[in-house]
């Protein structure tokens, strides 16, 4: 499997990590050609070859934030079609977690207010994955179609 090419499927890690109410949020304003450009997104990345989520999501947080986390809890399976991209990501929020917040090469990282998070420039169907996060405790699944940057289609299990 070829990862992350169009017509093929990548699988990616999301996380927000929680303290005090607030989600880590990554402004992604540092990364030209950036399909999140501008936005406000959780941490994460690309499963590297050999690699589980789990592990991709610890890495990713150590290369992002500097943090590491300690118990990431699987809280969602997202599936992503954006024109060609096919996309499954596995979603992690984590209160527990260890280090201190540092410079991010993507973007800049903020302590956000969890009710002010649907207020930022955020991918429409985050919303909807962020009412999941706040009304279900067990692991849901949700798939978000776009066409450009507008959400045309999300279902929810």
């Amino acid at each position: 499997m070829q990862l992350g090419t169009e017509g093929k499927l990548a699988v990616t890690t999301l996380c927000y990590v929680e303290k005090d109410g607030k989600y880590l949020m990554l402004h992604r304003v540092k990364k030209k050609h950036d399909i999140n450009k501008d936005k406000y997104i959780g941490i994460g990345g690309h499963v590297e070859d050999g690699e589980s989520p789990l592990e991709c999501i610890k890495r990713e947080a150590k290369e992002e934030t500097g943090l590491t986390l300690r118990d990431p809890k699987l809280r969602g399976i997202i599936t992503f079609l954006i024109d060609d991209l096919y996309e499954l990501t596995f979603l992690y929020t984590c209160s527990d977690f260890t280090g201190e917040v540092g410079e991010c090469s993507e973007g800049t990282l903020e302590w956000i207010e969890k009710p002010r998070v649907t207020q930022l420039p955020i991918w429409e169907g985050d919303r909807l994955m962020f009412e999941l996060l706040d009304t279900r405790q067990d692991v849901f699944s949700l798939k978000l179609t776009y066409v450009k940057d507008v959400l045309t289609d999300a279902v929810a299990d």
